[in-house]
């Protein structure tokens, strides 16, 4: 094990321990969780729709899901685990090794990808396993929408689509676009329409790789921030092969810490007992914005406008350019 997956298995307390009521297969290579009290009369702590818990992997390794199950069903927590072979074993590790009636330790549920009450209608961005936050909020509207909503669903292929039945359902479809590209980019699905024209109280939810949500962010450059809400389930971007070490200093205290390859700025304040408040832990939701005094950045989240960048960083994903930064939390 390396020394990153070592940090992944620390004895990171979790505050709930369920149990696997079911483990099904939802699509090639997609396994479904219902997570339930060990106690069945107990109710799980309340959710609201885009939420997601940490759990921990029969390896020991943390991971982060996202609920997708109805907010309004305390009985039960939903998630849906892509087995990753690339991955660094935490996927592989609940897949292959977690089944019915096995206990799991979970998180309280924590949520960076809210719904946004006052939004006069919804647009639902979705590529292959980031359907999960969106399906609990399409669930969440019930019978009666709060409002209008719509959602793209991407994926490569069929086979490999989860929860294809229930979005293909007859009271779904108005409302409901599935595209397979066959893994051919001449197929790709064209969004531009979708983005185009900026509607008033609309709100963008996208969910998906870092490629999609780039897309989705670029094309949207005219829309208001405060209309656009990205999730990754890529906890602290991927590694590149240009990164390299670097340092990061507290301007309050002078403390001075190097972030090795495969580590984020946060990972390694968290890891020297420094507090540094985050939530997505994937660069979507600004939690963990910090003023960046001096140095470089290199930034990888999808908050930060361009007259941003100079001063603020998102300390979860993004990395440096020069030797040094200097940042004051």
């Amino acid at each position: 094990m390396s020394r990153t997956e070592m940090m992944d298995a620390e004895q990171v307390e979790l505050p709930l321990r369920l149990r696997v009521a079911s483990a099904r297969d939802l699509a090639r290579g997609i396994k479904g969780f219902e997570l339930v009290p060990m106690d069945a009369a107990a109710k799980l702590p309340a959710f609201t729709a885009g939420s997601h818990i940490r759990v921990r992997a029969p390896n020991g390794m943390l991971r982060k899901y996202s609920i997708c199950s109805d907010p309004a069903d305390q009985t039960r927590y939903c998630i849906a685990v892509k087995r990753e072979e690339s991955g660094r074993g935490g996927s592989r590790s609940l897949c292959d090794e977690l089944g019915e009636g096995d206990p799991i330790d979970v998180s309280l549920p924590d949520n960076a990808f809210a719904l946004d009450p006052a939004a006069k209608s919804y647009a639902f961005i979705a590529g292959g396993i980031g359907i999960t936050p969106i399906l609990s909020m399409i669930r969440s509207f019930g019978d009666m929408p709060l409002a209008a909503w719509k959602l793209v669903y991407l994926s490569r292929h069929r086979e490999a689509t989860a929860f294809l039945d229930e979005l293909q359902a007859r009271e779904l479809r108005s409302r409901v676009t599935i595209h397979h590209s066959e893994g051919d980019p001449r197929r790709s699905f064209d969004l531009w329409p979708l983005l185009e024209q900026p509607k008033p109280g609309q709100h963008i939810y996208c969910c998906g790789s870092q490629r999609l949500m780039s897309a989705v962010k670029d094309m949207a450059g005219h829309w208001s921030s405060r209309q656009m809400h990205f999730e990754s389930f890529v906890e602290g971007g991927q590694a590149r092969p240009d990164d390299r070490p670097f340092r990061v200093r507290l301007a309050s205290t002078g403390q001075e810490f190097e972030v090795p390859v495969g580590d984020t700025i946060l990972q390694v304040l968290h890891r020297n007992g420094i507090k540094a408040a985050s939530s997505c832990e994937s660069g979507t939701c600004g939690t963990c914005r910090t003023r960046l005094v001096e140095g470089v950045a290199d930034h990888r989240d999808m908050v930060l406008l361009p007259e941003e960048t100079d001063t603020q960083i998102m300390t979860c994903v993004s990395r440096a350019r020069s030797e040094l930064l200097v940042i004051d939390l």
